[in-house]
């Protein structure tokens, strides 16, 4: 192969490794850029709920002997109920937000026919204190002031403030008759 075929040669190769080598660190930039986008914005992840929430409250109504239906009033509609354990219902309450541990909670409530025999399951949380996890997770931002200040209020002309408060009329009363809502005890 003559002298300048060779150089020739060399010199396509060079451009060909410093191509590749530019290429590729034009994508690790483009790597890092974008990863860096990607920790900035972040998709919103919904908090999954699923079955019944059961209270202590609840829990401390149920009485053995209660009916089905009394059951059914107090603590809603089971999660699980079961051809083959008629007998049986179940009660599963499942929380998963985002960042934090699944909560699962369970009450299984037994029956000797059509009457409430015992129940049993995970300790429940009061009503107070499972709200109370539930606005845990929540970023609390400062809360603006909602009063104006004497100098805010100085810049609005005295002509569109209102100095005493409105009066309302008198209402008249209501003319319809209802039936009462429940029967006279007798």
């Amino acid at each position: 192969m003559p002298v300048k075929a060779r150089r020739s040669a060399r010199l396509g190769l060079a451009f060909l490794i410093g191509a590749s080598v530019a290429v590729l660190a034009g994508c690790g930039s483009l790597n890092g850029a974008s990863s860096r986008i990607a920790n900035i914005v972040t998709p919103y992840k919904v908090d999954v709920v699923q079955g019944n929430f059961v209270s202590r409250e609840q829990v401390e109504a149920l009485q053995p002997g209660m009916g089905r239906q009394q059951v059914r009033e107090i603590l809603g509609t089971p999660l699980v109920t079961s051809l083959f354990h008629a007998d049986r219902w179940e009660y599963v309450f499942t929380l998963k937000r985002p960042g934090e541990d699944v909560q699962t909670r369970k009450l299984t409530v037994f029956f000797q026919g059509d009457v409430l025999e015992r129940y049993e399951g995970d300790p429940m949380p009061t009503e107070t204190e499972f709200v109370a996890t539930l606005g845990s997770g929540a970023k609390k931002g400062k809360v603006p002031v909602l009063e104006a200040t004497p100098e805010q209020l100085a810049r609005y002309p005295a002509s569109a403030r209102p100095t005493t408060p409105p009066t309302a009329a008198p209402l008249e009363p209501a003319s319809i008759s209802y039936p009462p809502l429940e029967a006279p005890a007798r």
